[in-house]
């Protein structure tokens, strides 16, 4: 029997917990809901499959740990060699993956329809209501200013601004927040629905926008350029996220860079969302993540969330009140960050109404106004907080 002992020692069914088993049905969800409901398959498989090789109890070989754990934000390690996801999560925990993440959704963004209608870019502003809203929350519930800094950000639904972020001000709370944050942008269709419709009236939904105007290359190039002077002037911070953001745009509007604009925004972007889900898929150990700080981050997120939804929505309401050319309120709950999903749900909710009613364009200017506002909001807090 002690050879046998022995190998079950050596197995990671020794040290397997409740807690493991119920992280790793977590995951399989997670790569259900991506394959079986197309809810960010993109980001929600590399996690889910991060989070099963993250719960594989700790295995050592030869005296070096497979998977890494988090111990008080900080990586822990075999006797005297770092393991292979170690490094895959240094792009995380620095910050690295977030700013590449953002080049290339620059690459991919069109300006087109907030350069066209200026005024879309206040509902971006509005729906950043729900991160201070849950900053003021999360410090009522006993969080410290920085750690509650970085839950805020989740109600940007910006999960590259929140793994930002948090690999500055909470470290410790980088997995649940970065996990809070993907699972929201995932959920975008089932949560923000809801929210849109008992904010607004079957009229308010109905009502059609002007087409945009055309737009100019010259207006193009020249505001991601005056975009991120005026951005950085404002929040320091925000500056490595937005200089990529916008130096991803001008190789995509210059004409003349197409080559990397084309890299940037397919194969590049890829290989970064892959290595930022497995990476933030096993941090999510159950030893770091099913604790009640955890619970209570995952509740302040939805309620973040829940938050910026309804804001962009009233202010878009409120703003009907001063003008001649009215908004349709749903685009309003499209101000969150999550590209370009939350314009895709404003058009799928106008369109239950009026089926000849096309909004997505419109949507998508605070929506992209929602990615400048989450990371200028991070620039912020990581000014005061940091």
């Amino acid at each position: 029997m002690e050879p046998l002992i022995q190998f079950l020692k050596v197995t990671a069914f020794w040290n397997l917990s409740w807690g493991n088993l119920l992280m790793d049905a977590i995951g399989v969800i997670f790569i259900y809901l991506a394959i079986k409901k197309h809810y960010e398959p993109l980001l929600l498989i590399p996690i889910g499959i991060g989070i099963l090789m993250g719960n594989v109890a700790p295995v050592t070989i030869a005296g070096n740990q497979v998977f890494y754990m988090l111990v008080d934000g900080e990586i822990a390690k075999g006797s005297g060699q770092y393991s292979v996801m170690y490094y895959l999560y240094f792009g995380v925990r620095t910050g690295i993956y977030p700013a590449l993440i953002f080049l290339g959704v620059g690459a991919m963004t069109d300006f087109s329809y907030l350069i066209s209608n200026p005024k879309l870019v206040l509902l971006g502003a509005a729906a950043q209501f729900g991160i201070f809203t849950t900053y003021t929350g999360a410090l009522a519930l006993g969080f410290i200013p920085s750690d509650a800094g970085a839950i805020g950000i989740i109600g940007g639904a910006d999960g590259p601004t929140a793994i930002f972020l948090s690999s500055i001000l909470a470290p410790d709370l980088l997995a649940p927040i970065a996990i809070a944050a993907y699972s929201y942008m995932a959920l975008v269709p089932v949560i923000q629905p809801p929210i849109m419709k008992l904010l607004t009236s079957k009229k308010e939904r109905r009502i059609r926008m002007q087409d945009p105007r055309p737009v100019s290359k010259t207006e193009k190039i020249i505001f991601p350029i005056g975009g991120f002077l005026i951005c950085t002037l404002i929040a320091p911070g925000s500056a490595i996220l937005i200089g990529c953001f916008f130096a991803g745009n001008i190789l995509k509007e210059s004409g003349v860079t197409e080559r990397l604009a084309q890299t940037a925004r397919t194969s590049f972007v890829d290989i970064i969302t892959i290595l930022v889900g497995l990476s933030v898929g096993c941090s999510a150990s159950a030893d770091t993540f099913l604790t009640p700080k955890s619970l209570m981050i995952f509740g302040l997120g939805a309620c973040s969330f829940a938050i910026a939804t309804a804001s962009g929505v009233i202010f878009a309401k409120i703003m009907n009140l001063f003008s001649k050319n009215k908004v349709n309120p749903l685009i309003g709950a499209a101000g969150v960050s999550a590209v370009p999903d939350s314009a895709r749900v404003a058009q799928m909710v106008g369109q239950e109404e009026d089926h000849q009613n096309f909004l997505l364009m419109h949507a998508m200017g605070p929506n992209v106004a929602g990615v400048i506002g989450s990371a200028m909001a991070a620039g912020i807090l990581w000014s005061i907080l940091g």
